[in-house]
């Protein structure tokens, strides 16, 4: 068996960035762009009022006499019929044109309307006052996005105001396949031997907090023609990941398929608990059609995770491997996984492998490092204890009974977990 440095070493290796293809603009957010994007207009397009309010021209007032007649009313997504004449104000709408002649716009609250015209209260109105001039967001051809940047909702919306629709970005495809004659949906109700398929919803939960783009695919049976069928489909992303059959039983028939697809085994089993039984290997690169008019050159072959079928077994395994591998994938370099804590009370360790448990996280102001608090756990199908903790305390191999105050390794749940 591998340690678990060495199947992370290996993961590593085996993962190569993925180049960038289009998604619609709203599957976009947390992606990495792909591509420089440059305005392809002025933004704004026009002179453009601030505040509704009046435009005028700032040579009228600097006399006394500070009433102006009102011409033409300019409202949002029009445009000016003319320009100011001498002595006019014309009524404008925030995000309206302003009118030719006009170098200010004075906020409504500003002024007193009276019958055809308007007195101008605020004094010192400055050329260029409330107007937002062409172009002062962004110029036509000038690249404002550049690639690398990780989309945020203010991107989004400056890329849909240049018409980008379907940005290039750099997101993983993943598959999610459960196996075993013995699940049925959620929404079922289990017979005799029986039991509900937790696994893929949770898989596919942690792969959408890490802005993959992710599919469940059928429940494949213990059957190698189906099962087979459905693993060949999941091929088709970048990453598969896969739940039971990859132990040593009679009916674990994932291993010996994956092999006659084509996937190339790079290690089974890692010195670990829980997660002992994880299968791990690589497909044959492909080429991807990605668009309509848009062939993708060679893509890395897929990665694929054999994980195993207890709960928090392949929990364990998405975060030490998985997790790691789709950083890679989307952003070209892995980030650290783990933290470093201390215990917030006495904890006996037994057992001859690494070991993670399921830990909550304090997190301690000043600087100290945070407190970790191991849960009471019933082993690795318990999933309710995970869904109370923070994260997993890592323990070396070996008998140890250690202190409040120890240092210890935490793997957190939460992707790009800081403390």
């Amino acid at each position: 068996m591998l340690t678990i440095d060495e199947a992370v070493r290996a993961v590593l290796e085996a993962s190569r960035p993925l180049p960038p293809r289009p998604v619609p603009l709203e599957d976009a957010v947390g992606s990495r762009l792909g591509e420089d994007v440059a305005a392809d207009i002025d933004l704004p397009p026009f002179d453009k009022a601030l505040v509704d309010g009046y435009a005028v021209r700032t040579d009228d007032l600097r006399g006394e006499d500070r009433w102006l007649r009102v011409g033409e009313t300019i409202l949002a997504g029009q445009t000016p019929s003319r320009a100011l004449e001498p002595r006019e104000a014309a009524t404008i709408m925030t995000g309206a044109p302003i009118p030719p002649g006009c170098d200010a716009v004075v906020m409504h609250e500003k002024t007193e309307p009276g019958e055809g015209g308007v007195r101008i209260d605020e004094p010192g109105v400055r050329p260029g006052q409330n107007i937002l001039p062409r172009g002062r967001e962004m110029r036509a051809g000038t690249v404002i996005l550049t690639a690398g940047t990780v989309l945020g909702p203010a991107h989004l919306g400056v890329l849909a105001s240049v018409g980008r629709p379907r940005p290039k970005v750099v997101r993983p495809r993943v598959a999610i396949v459960s196996t075993g004659d013995e699940l049925v949906e959620p929404d079922r109700t289990p017979g005799p031997g029986q039991i509900r398929n937790s696994n893929a919803l949770v898989l596919q939960a942690m792969a959408d907090e890490d802005r993959a783009e992710s599919i469940r695919l059928p429940i494949a049976p213990d059957e190698p023609d189906a099962l087979r069928a459905i693993l060949e489909r999941g091929l088709e992303a970048d990453v598969l990941l896969i739940t039971g059959g990859v132990s040593a039983g009679q009916r674990d028939l994932v291993p010996g398929v994956l092999e006659g697809l084509g996937v190339r085994r790079v290690f089974h089993k890692v010195r670990l608990k829980p997660g002992k039984p994880i299968w791990f290997g690589v497909g044959a690169p492909r080429r991807v059609q990605t668009d309509k008019h848009d062939l993708a050159p060679d893509r890395p072959g897929p990665l694929v995770f054999g994980l195993p079928g207890n709960p928090v077994s392949g929990v364990v395994g998405y975060l030490l491997f998985v997790r790691p591998a789709l950083k890679v994938l989307a952003h070209g370099l892995p980030a650290p996984n783990s933290i470093t804590g201390r215990l917030s009370r006495p904890f006996r360790h037994r057992g001859d492998r690494p070991t993670y448990h399921p830990a909550r996280l304090e997190v301690v102001p000043g600087g100290e490092p945070p407190r970790v608090e191991p849960l009471d756990w019933a082993g690795s199908a318990d999933l309710l204890t995970v869904a109370r903790a923070d994260g997993f305390a890592a323990f070396p191999a070996g008998d140890r009974d250690y202190e409040a105050g120890d240092a210890v390794g935490f793997l957190p749940s939460a992707p790009g977990f800081r403390p």
